[in-house]
């Protein structure tokens, strides 16, 4: 669909959409200890999806594409969270900085990302093109349903619509009054 961008879809329909691309081409590189590690130190377990590789992979590409020259240490603080201490307080924890590169050496594999000469790294024109035609058959599926949520709404304001003009019709006097 011509003039779809990323940024006119849903990004989780779309990192969905991402993942599912990237995990059917088989290009990806994927590590062998994606399934014992943890993705920060304020993470108390491995991610319960299996393919969460493949998602971090195109949360990460939308990442670049809505913001280009983010490295390593942006990543981590995207992906970071908050550590729980116990009794003492809560504070702001980055993510890891392994995962983080794994990641952006994996998508630089596939030449969706290039090192940019300012510092981090940016997508290329491929990779560009690749998130947009992405996109492009996510938002007909979001149509659809937009659409359906908004003939629901014209009809429950055609049905307000009704009831208001039945009630100035049968208490006028009342009416009258505003």
């Amino acid at each position: 669909m011509p003039g779809v961008t990323v940024k006119d879809v849903n990004q989780q329909e779309f990192v969905r959409a991402l993942a599912a691309f990237l995990k059917k081409s088989g290009k990806l590189k994927v590590p062998e200890w994606v399934d014992t590690v943890k993705l920060a130190k304020h993470k108390e377990l491995a991610p319960y999806d299996e393919n969460w590789f493949y998602t971090r992979a195109a949360s990460t590409a939308r990442h670049l594409y809505l913001r280009g020259g983010a490295g390593v240490g942006s990543m981590t603080k995207i992906y970071g969270g908050r550590q729980r201490n116990g009794v003492m307080p809560s504070h702001f924890s980055r993510g890891s900085k392994s995962v983080a590169r794994r990641v952006l050496q994996a998508l630089e594999g596939l030449k969706m990302v290039e090192k940019d000469q300012d510092g981090g790294r940016k997508l290329t024109p491929q990779g560009q093109r690749d998130l947009d035609r992405i996109a492009g058959q996510v938002r007909p599926q979001a149509r659809n349903i937009k659409t359906s949520f908004s003939l629901k709404i014209k009809i429950l304001y055609l049905l307000t619509h009704c009831v208001l003009v039945s009630f100035e019709r049968s208490v006028p006097a009342l009416c009258s009054l505003s």
